[in-house]
């Protein structure tokens, strides 16, 4: 199957990789970009943008990318902390003051870009449309009491995290999330990237195709069954104007793998993204500061978390040690090595039931790796 776009020579094996994928169906259409020393290296993308098979998947085609749109909320965070808007370190309540009752006076910023808080989900009931409604997620979660000690344990809060985060922000900055991402990252790169995508460019959104397996049949313990089911997760949501217009900044993110990669290229060069810096190196080495590892009380696997990104080691070994990751639930991809000047991005619009990556977009990053090394 023809996929299109572009590589230097060296990396052309990416595009074979691609086909294969899309010749098998294990990929319906998808899109891959690899940023070196700042310069984009391989950009290409191919096969269908819905399900009917009666859009071709474009260059500016955009896709739901579920939790990889938690980096673009963490670099965000790391750059208002690298310019001296609050430290990391800082108390939330310290620019939130409701969040200090039920026992969270002493939970940091740090804590919440770990997953290590213990606000993996709501207690209170919820439905899927109070996810639009910004002042009950985060009100609610200002009044509950934690699941478990804050810092004791990672437990991966999938849609709580973008609440807890962008209210910090919002809070320190008297702009939402998206505005500032909007306004001091996406704007000066030209970054096709959007939490919180305006109506006039729905028409370039790919559709989802759902997994076999829902995560909610994936939950074995009360945990995993709160952050899966309440207010459970609706594939179909992300064709509706409310999901898209949204600010969800874990999971509502609208891009595609050149806006995934480029973005963070700024991370990989050392604040320095299309010749404009954005942060210093030492802010950028923030996302490799090791906050909490061990057995992630949701996910069940070991993990290691910096702030607002997966660091090298347990289920995921990455070839050099200044690197972090995080994936999508369907299968994006954002990898980001610092060693190497290296990022990685793969979307999709076909899921697997996973939230770590999956065999398709790795076998993309592999063949890049095995070049590099050649």
């Amino acid at each position: 199957m023809t996929v299109h776009g572009t590589t230097q020579e060296r990396f052309a094996g990416v595009k074979s990789v691609m086909s294969a994928s899309l010749a098998s169906g294990a990929d319906l259409g998808a899109s891959f970009c690899a940023t070196k020393g700042g310069e984009t290296v391989v950009d290409i993308w191919g096969g269908h943008a819905d399900p009917a098979k009666s859009r071709d998947w474009e260059r500016d085609t955009i896709v739901n990318v579920y939790s990889t749109t938690k980096t673009m909320a963490a670099l965000t965070a790391l750059l208002l902390a690298d310019r001296g808007v609050f430290d990391l370190h800082d108390k939330v309540a310290k620019y939130w003051p409701e969040f200090a009752s039920e026992g969270k006076a002493d939970v940091t910023i740090a804590q919440l870009l770990s997953h290590s808080a213990g606000l993996s989900g709501w207690k209170e009931p919820l439905q899927r449309e109070d996810l639009y409604d910004w002042s009950k997620c985060t009100d609610l979660l200002a009044r509950q009491a934690p699941f478990w000690a804050p810092g004791t344990a990672p437990g991966y809060h999938a849609l709580t995290q973008g609440y807890l985060v962008g209210e910090v922000i919002r809070r320190a900055t008297g702009k939402t999330v998206g505005t500032v991402f909007r306004e001091e990252i996406a704007e000066p790169l030209g970054a096709d990237f959007h939490i919180g995508l305006p109506a006039s460019e729905d028409h370039r959104v790919a559709e989802l195709v759902p997994p076999p397996v829902a995560v909610a049949a994936q939950a074995s313990s009360e945990l995993q069954s709160n952050m899966a089911t309440n207010p459970g997760i609706d594939v179909g949501e992300t064709a509706k104007r409310a999901w898209r217009g949204a600010e969800i900044p874990a999971a509502g993110g609208t891009g595609n793998a050149r806006s995934v990669a480029e973005i963070h290229a700024i991370l990989a060069n050392g604040g320095v993204a299309k010749g404009k810096r954005f942060l210093s190196e030492a802010g950028c080495r923030r996302a490799l500061d090791c906050q909490i590892e061990g057995t992630d009380l949701i996910l069940g696997i070991p993990v290691r978390f910096g702030m607002g990104f997966g660091l090298t080691g347990g289920m995921v070994p990455l070839p050099n040690p200044n690197s972090c990751y995080w994936g999508g639930y369907g299968g994006s991809i954002a990898i980001i090595d610092m060693d190497a000047q290296t990022t990685f991005s793969y979307v999709m619009n076909r899921m697997e039931g996973t939230t770590t990556g999956d065999a398709r977009g790795f076998s993309l990053v592999m063949t890049m790796w095995q070049a590099m090394a050649a």
